[in-house]
């Protein structure tokens, strides 16, 4: 296996690829043990993801809204951290501001998802 090198990624680059798909998710990174990517969520929206079977790890760049998890909901905003186990129900809802999420998966998400080229 080829090992990859290290490399650097310009978030301003990635929001306007992101922004010129027509999904919420851009996937920027995947390697063997982690995939990254943007997730974006306009004030309003639904979030309609279902639960993983990779850990998460969300980190708000900005916006606002809240995170439910099982039963529990918290806000998030500005600098939240969002760790959420594999395999555990969770969305975003009541996003008052845009959400712009980086979401890093351990290991790599396993269903196929199109990876950006920067």
């Amino acid at each position: 296996m080829e090992r990859r090198r290290s490399e650097v990624f310009e978030l301003d680059v990635l929001l306007a690829l992101r922004a010129a798909s027509s999904s919420p998710y851009l996937e920027f990174l995947r390697v063997p043990h982690l995939s990254a990517g943007l997730y974006v969520l306009a004030v309003g929206s639904v979030d309609t993801q279902t639960p993983h079977t990779e850990d998460e790890l969300y980190v708000v760049l900005s916006g606002r809204g809240q995170l439910r998890v099982g039963e529990v909901s918290r806000p998030v905003g500005v600098g939240s951290l969002c760790y959420v186990p594999a395999g555990e129900v969770h969305a975003f809802h009541s996003v008052v501001e845009s959400l712009r999420m980086l979401v890093v998966f351990g290991p790599a998400e396993q269903k196929p998802t199109a990876v950006a080229v920067v």
